[in-house]
């Protein structure tokens, strides 16, 4: 049969099924918008990769979708070998039969697109006719089409040919191969041109990722560059706004408050821009995360930042357009647009903490608190400072980020302690360097950033922690030009796997890459030690298991913690055996203070001599009162 007739066939078959009616969905776009994905919002159109066979279509496109799918946005990748397999295996490559290839692909991204799929097409498309067409389709149906043209030269593509074709072209074993023998029609006006030649594939995605975010379809995400936003009055209006904040109407705060304040202010909640209005802290609540109308994108939170006040200060604030904090009589910051609600305090802390009881320190702390919450937009008078000596180790996000960006890192790994430092801690970050190393890393960066905020009484005081993180670095068991000592600013609340979630979503926001989580993190014993047969309040386990399933910390990878422990055969920590356990000593914190208190050293090799002359002192002096 010849072509010609072939092709007379084909358009005979494409004319049938005259009597057919376009059946309207019952579904909208709009409603779509509102329940696909993770990243809500209507996002489906068509991006149409074309270019030459080898020019790295494919590559970006499925790129492009891991990128997408991860966040929450519906996505496929439509690729030529695919759809040849499968929906249009009874085409070839006549003109009739690729012009056919084409429309049939651009209807199928046009239900894509329709259905609220970012479609993502990688076909070759030599002829602008054929684009022009698949464009039309979507422009009928008021759907948004970009059209991308992968420009990788030809030597370049030739010298790749995974699959071999072009030396098969050139042979004239394949026929009518684009590029060799027949033309490729360059797009004239496409939305976007990309070059792969010298360029990786994420860097090529970057860019179509880029369009995507300008043309409003996604989000924009951030990066690891200082785009956290901070809620501080700017210098100019300084004195203004302290004007202002003396003629409203003030909240008194207290030390904890401020912390808080402190967290927002430096944008470690981001993109929280205050206290917790209603609607955000039933969202934290119910489902550690939340979403606001000026994100799409589903944000990790969970634990409510609010601030509770008295009947009697709602009472006389009811109504105000904005209200003063301030810290031992001086303003601090202005709520705007306050928003008073009723602080049901056992909703809030069996959800948050698991447990009602009065014996936890922090939820002792929310029932001596005030009956309402207030929250709203915050305006901070300046960075706030504590002058205790440790300022300077107090970086924000922001600092954070240039740091790593002056050391050159190409990732960050977060540890966090609430405890003191020992040589175990420092054998774990040094194995996890050791990994990222393995992995590809050239300069990973160690964030070790003990906790900062309010602290239970027989905690070790942040002073005398700092002190011996610093002993640590100085003595060399971690090297300072790759680590970064600092404070997370946080009250702890030991709130187990729920506030594990908080401290890591902290840490990415300062641009770590990695977050190191072991076992029972933000744990504390339970209240009724016979409540459960470890005497815990949450499962050792849980915090790790949790967090590594827990929405809206895409960004970061969860590094499981391995259990070191005092190795009395080799006289040195090592990670724990349990094929030899009875070589293992676990050196509590009982013990420690025993040791401290006799006047005797742990085993050698333990801690830095100074770290722990350090923390003996400490010791002694809080047990000689």
């Amino acid at each position: 049969m010849s072509d010609e007739t072939t092709n007379k066939k084909q358009k005979t078959c494409l004319q049938v099924a005259t009597n057919v009616t376009e059946q309207k969905h019952q579904v909208t776009r709009e409603v779509r918008g509102r329940n696909l994905g993770l990243c809500r919002g209507f996002r489906g159109c068509t991006v149409w990769l074309t270019g030459l066979s080898g020019a790295g279509k494919t590559s970006i496109a499925f790129e492009l979708e891991a990128y997408l799918v991860q966040r929450g946005i519906p996505a496929y990748g439509l690729d030529g070998d695919n759809i040849r397999t499968g929906l249009n295996k009874n085409l070839g490559f006549t003109q009739a039969d690729r012009e056919e290839n084409i429309r049939r692909v651009g209807e199928v991204a046009k239900l894509f697109a329709d259905s609220g799929v970012i479609a993502i097409c990688s076909f070759i498309s030599p002829f602008s006719a054929d684009r022009e067409i698949a464009r039309r389709i979507h422009k009928d149906a008021d759907l948004k089409f970009y059209e991308v043209f992968v420009d990788t030269p030809l030597a370049v593509c030739e010298s790749r040919d995974v699959k071999g074709l072009y030396k098969k072209a050139r042979q004239g074993v394949l026929k009518g191969f684009t590029g060799i023998a027949q033309e490729y029609q360059r797009p004239e006006n496409p939305e976007l041109i990309i070059n792969t030649d010298g360029y990786t594939i994420k860097e090529s995605a970057k860019a179509l990722i880029k369009l995507l975010e300008t043309e409003g379809i996604i989000p924009k995400m951030k990066s690891h560059e200082n785009e956290i936003a901070e809620l501080f009055v700017e210098p100019s209006m300084k004195a203004a706004f302290l004007h202002e904040a003396k003629t409203l109407k003030s909240i008194p705060i207290t030390e904890v408050d401020l912390q808080w304040i402190q967290v927002l202010s430096e944008g470690w909640a981001y993109p929280l821009r205050g206290f917790m209005r209603e609607d955000i802290y039933l969202q934290t609540l119910h489902f550690n995360s939340f979403i606001t109308d000026e994100h799409t994108q589903r944000q990790n939170q969970s634990i409510p930042i609010v601030l509770a006040i008295s009947t009697d200060a709602k009472t006389k604030l009811d109504g105000i357009s904005a209200v003063t904090l301030a810290f031992k009589g001086q303003p601090v910051a202005i709520i705007r647009k306050p928003e008073f609600y009723y602080h049901r305090k056992e909703e809030r802390v069996s959800r948050q903490f698991g447990t009602t009881h009065e014996g936890h320190p922090y939820i002792k702390m929310i029932f001596e608190g005030g009956d309402y919450l207030v929250g709203g937009e915050l305006e901070v008078v300046e960075r706030i400072r504590w002058n205790d000596g440790l300022d300077q180790y107090r970086l924000t996000p922001n600092e954070l980020r240039e740091k790593f960006k002056e050391m050159q890192a190409d990732t960050v790994f977060a540890f966090q302690l609430r405890n003191p430092i020992h040589n175990g801690h420092a054998l774990l970050m040094q194995d996890t360097k050791r990994q990222l190393t393995k992995r590809g890393f050239k300069k990973p960066v160690l964030l070790l950033h003990p906790l900062g905020g309010w602290t239970k009484d027989d905690d070790v005081p942040l002073a005398v922690r700092m002190a011996q993180h610093q002993a640590v670095l100085d003595s060399g068991a971690l090297k300072a030009e790759d680590t970064v000592l600092a404070i997370f600013p946080s009250p702890m609340m030991y709130a187990g796997p729920t506030e594990v979630q908080w401290h890591a979503k902290a840490r990415m926001n300062a641009g770590s890459n990695f977050y190191i989580v072991g076992r029972d993190p933000a744990g504390v014993p339970h209240p009724n030690k016979l409540c459960y047969p470890d005497g815990n309040l949450y499962d050792a386990t849980h915090g790790q298991r949790v967090l590594k399933m827990a929405q809206g910390l895409d960004n970061l990878e969860i590094l499981p913690f391995r259990v070191a422990a005092y190795d009395k055969k080799n006289l040195c920590m090592a990670f724990f055996e349990p094929s030899r356990k009875n070589d293992f000593d676990f050196i509590s914190g009982t013990k420690m203070r025993t040791l401290a208190r006799t006047g005797e050293a742990p085993p050698d090799g333990f801690m830095v001599p100074q770290a722990w002359q350090i923390l003996a002192q400490y010791y002694q002096s809080v047990l000689g009162q």
